[in-house]
């Protein structure tokens, strides 16, 4: 369902067991930049209706969310800062083809892989953390990001054919799963 080709690993885990904090303020951060990403799209393929309303809708339910975790992050007395960001999404951005169509349909795979592993991740952190509140938390966002992830790949099949569409981000994917198995040596939500 979520196009992933490899699961988190439990140097995952062990980074939020010692930066817990961290990604929860990184997860902030993700959610503000997925806004702007749906916004960026939606700017440069204005002309496309689907795609238009679809974004307007990832953009505000992306801002919802930013501000859900910013009450989270009020709630626990975190902080909400600046943080260096992991090297996750300037990797997938790279893969990003310069001509179009093909452009449009990576930049849409791309957000697709990162909300797929968004919700990878936030089934893990409802089963992994102690913390009732967390769980709830993050159960409760698991579902949206499985949609989101689903509108983008849908959305870059009105750019090329769904064969096309589907050999790229088999394609991505096996990148991701590099970039993943790579990771980042501060807990971050992409790490």
């Amino acid at each position: 369902m979520l196009s992933l080709q490899s699961a988190s690993t439990a140097r995952w885990l062990a980074q939020v067991d010692a930066g817990l904090d961290d990604v929860l303020v990184d997860h902030a951060h993700c959610e503000k930049k997925a806004a702007g990403v749906a916004m960026n799209l939606l700017f440069s393929y204005v002309d496309h209706g689907a795609l238009a309303r679809a974004m307007t809708e990832i953009v505000n339910e992306e801002l919802e969310h930013f501000r859900l975790v910013l009450d989270l992050l009020e709630r626990r007395g975190v902080p909400f800062k600046k943080l260096s960001p992991s090297s996750y999404g300037p990797r997938l951005h790279e893969l990003v083809r310069k001509e179009e169509p093909a452009r449009a349909v990576d930049r849409l795979l791309v957000a697709g892989l990162i909300e797929a592993r968004s919700c990878e991740r936030f089934s893990l952190l409802a089963e992994h953390v102690d913390d009732m509140e967390l769980r709830d938390f993050y159960r409760s966002l698991f579902e949206s990001e499985a949609r989101h992830h689903s509108t983008y790949v849908r959305l870059a099949c009105d750019f090329q054919p769904e064969e096309t569409v589907r050999g790229r981000l088999h394609e991505l994917s096996a990148r991701e799963a590099e970039i993943i198995e790579i990771g980042d040596p501060v807990p971050r939500m992409h790490s």
